[in-house]
């Protein structure tokens, strides 16, 4: 679904999405405190919700709402790369060894060592 939602224009991909406003607030003085400048944007197909309230203007907020809300549906479209089984290299091993045996050591040396 994320794919088909990311192929769509702007205009069709705000249609598939529930807009609501809301008063935001913040700094933007009583512009910003008395008007419903902040968008929330529910896509519908997906169920998933992204807010803008950084800006002044609701049109502002409704743009960097979409994009949001692109983003969003990269990620979720995105295909992870296969994972490829790996061993550790011989100088990995010999680093974790060295390691471990400093540990023991210490350990034993904090116990009082038994000779």
């Amino acid at each position: 679904m994320a794919r088909e939602a990311l192929a769509l224009s702007d205009q069709e991909l705000a249609g598939a999405c529930e807009e609501s406003f809301f008063v935001a607030s913040g700094p933007g003085g009583q512009h910003r405190n008395k008007t419903e400048t902040g968008v929330r944007l529910v896509h519908r197909p997906t169920g998933l919700v992204v807010t803008a309230t950084e800006r002044r203007s609701q049109f502002q907020n409704r743009g960097a709402a979409l994009m949001r809300l692109r983003a969003r549906l990269e990620w979720l479209a995105r295909e992870p790369k296969p994972r490829k089984p790996t061993r550790p290299t011989r100088g990995a091993n010999q680093r974790r060894l060295v390691a471990k045996k400093h540990a023991a050591r210490r350990k034993a040396e904090r116990r009082g060592g038994y000779d």
